[in-house]
């Protein structure tokens, strides 16, 4: 894809310092686990939405999150990760595309995707917000991004058995999106307008490299230092881990 070739062009240049100080790794990524209170529609939830290159993905749930929820920059949750593969490497890492083929999220059958903690209440929502990104023919705007990495799917705790799924759903159809379970390893949606339902209890969410978050997308102007900082702002207080993927920061 293009955005990979251009990534893969910055590598280039750095081969020879792979194992420097600019690459690092350290302590191993873990999914982070869904928790579920059915009897409060208040209890925060894990969940992801994917559809494309999670760049700009993020930055609409960033914008979700303060306008939906009045969330602050050092309350925000929404974060770039992998999501939807059947397994991690054996120290637990899913990792953007490397040098080194350490946990090639690809090669373990993940696709890219946004994960944030929000209120049940507000999934639905979300959903809507979601579903906005797949404009009026019902497609990722980065149509040049093709494979399974770059698929449409959700995840939500319980999947299809979630409480919300049913508002999700209609905002699904609202919008011409079809929703189908996903079983794992899914292949690219691009072209079909369906979504993959996972749950993530199965299906769990694991967070990108720091590199990843709050970045610029190619399709858009810059959103600016104030969002790109808001990467310093998540490590130094610990929302945003450092994964044990090769990674700059």
């Amino acid at each position: 894809s293009n955005r990979r070739a251009f990534l893969s062009n910055i590598a280039t240049t750095a081969t020879s310092a792979i194992t420097s100080s600019s690459i690092i790794a350290l302590n191993p990524n873990r999914a982070t686990a869904a928790t579920t209170t059915t009897t409060n529609e208040d209890a925060q939830e894990n969940v992801y939405f994917g559809v494309g290159c999670f760049w700009h993905v993020q930055h609409e749930f960033m914008a979700a999150e303060q306008t939906l929820l009045g969330r602050k920059d050092n309350e925000l949750t929404s974060l770039t990760g992998y999501a939807g593969g059947l397994k991690a490497d054996k120290e637990g890492r899913v990792c953007y595309h490397n040098f080194q083929s350490i946990a090639d999220y690809g090669k373990l059958g993940h696709g890219e995707v946004v994960g944030m903690m929000i209120p049940s209440s507000a999934i639905r929502d979300f959903a809507v917000e979601y579903f906005k990104l797949f404009g009026d023919v019902g497609e990722r705007v980065d149509t040049m991004d093709k494979g399974g990495e770059y698929r449409s799917l959700l995840g939500l705790p319980g999947g299809r058995k979630h409480p919300m799924f049913d508002q999700v759903e209609a905002a699904a159809r609202d919008r011409g999106m079809a929703l189908v379970d996903g079983k794992g390893n899914d292949p690219d949606t691009l072209g079909k307008r369906i979504v993959y339902v996972m749950d993530t209890k199965k299906f769990p969410f694991y967070q990108a490299e720091v590199y990843h978050q709050y970045h610029n997308d190619f399709l858009s102007a810059p959103y600016g230092k104030q969002y790109n900082d808001l990467a310093d702002v998540g490590v130094d207080d610990g929302r945003i881990e450092i994964t044990g993927c090769p990674d700059r920061v």
